[in-house]
């Protein structure tokens, strides 16, 4: 990001700056954890550990390679979507139990941005979801990687998988939609009073983790863990490692994102939400499912 923005990095601690997040974390592991003494303190302990713990639950339907899944169910999709709609109740609860003006204000902010993209945006995942399982046929997401061999669905599905990259954007609170932070207005947002804490650090990794795992969601659409081109070279390389290669270009196009654009207002990301995204992606399925359906191109 600093490169991208010409300017000089955390590049002081170890070669190319590549120790710094373990000396940021040595730092927030010791630092001494403070609670405002009139939060609620069971809430207050508990919100970063429910954000973090339901990042790392919604690995659990997440494919690396063919076999390699820890829970291969029907409703991984459905699943993988209900635990990331979750994450927002976190955020809720620290602001609130934190008793604290700018806590509870950034906790607001949260509450409306979930209004904005849990009702449209997440509308719109739920669509893309249903047009690509109107082209692929299962819900497994080993099985609908398989059925891509022949073409990607992000090929003819372009589109909605653009607006499914800004939809996770929005999901995870990046920027330019990370308003429930908005740390020019209010000091840090909701996590205001964990005061660089370990309760904080928690919240950044279940954030991070969140935005790492969209990147598999997102994979799903370039094939998952086959080889990008369908030559024996290509063929020698596991494929966890294509898995990854992919799911680390989607991570790239994210801080890329970060750097370039500015912070959206409240109106521009319902507007967005509901005027731009809702209509495309409902008007995306008619004609798919027309052509499927015309053709007998059904699987």
């Amino acid at each position: 990001m600093a490169f991208v923005q010409r300017r000089k990095g955390p590049d002081v601690v170890g070669s190319f700056g590549l120790l710094q997040p373990i000396a940021d974390g040595l730092k927030l592991i010791l630092k001494e954890p403070i609670s405002p003494s009139s939060a609620n303190f069971s809430l207050f302990r508990m919100a970063p550990v429910a954000t973090f713990m339901l990042s790392l639950v919604a690995w659990a339907v997440v494919p690396f390679d063919y076999g390699m899944v820890l829970s291969d169910s029907n409703i991984g999709l459905l699943y993988l979507f209900a635990i990331s709609s979750l994450g927002v109740y976190g955020i809720i609860i620290a602001g609130r139990s934190s008793n604290s003006k700018y806590a509870f204000l950034g906790a607001l902010r949260s509450a409306a941005q979930m209004v904005s993209y849990e009702v449209s945006i997440g509308l719109i995942l739920i669509v893309r979801l249903v047009t690509v399982l109107i082209c692929v046929g299962p819900r497994n997401s080993s099985e609908i990687v398989m059925a891509q061999k022949q073409i990607w669905s992000g090929i003819p599905l372009f589109p909605v998988l653009v607006m499914f990259l800004i939809s996770c954007l929005a999901e995870t609170n990046r920027a330019p939609f990370d308003l429930p932070e908005a740390e020019a207005e209010l000091v840090a947002g909701y996590n205001v009073e964990y005061a660089s804490s370990m309760g904080s650090a928690l919240f950044f990794l279940g954030e991070y983790a969140n935005m790492i795992l969209m990147g598999p969601c997102t994979s799903l659409s370039p094939g998952g863990w086959p080889p990008i081109l369908d030559l024996p070279i290509f063929k020698k390389i596991p494929g966890s490692i294509w898995f990854s290669i992919k799911v680390i270009m989607f991570l790239f196009l994210y801080i890329w994102v970060r750097a370039a654009f500015p912070r959206y207002r409240y109106d521009q990301l319902m507007g967005l939400g509901r005027k731009v995204f809702l209509p495309l992606s409902l008007a995306r399925v008619v004609p798919v499912s027309g052509v499927l359906v015309t053709f007998q191109w059904l699987p």
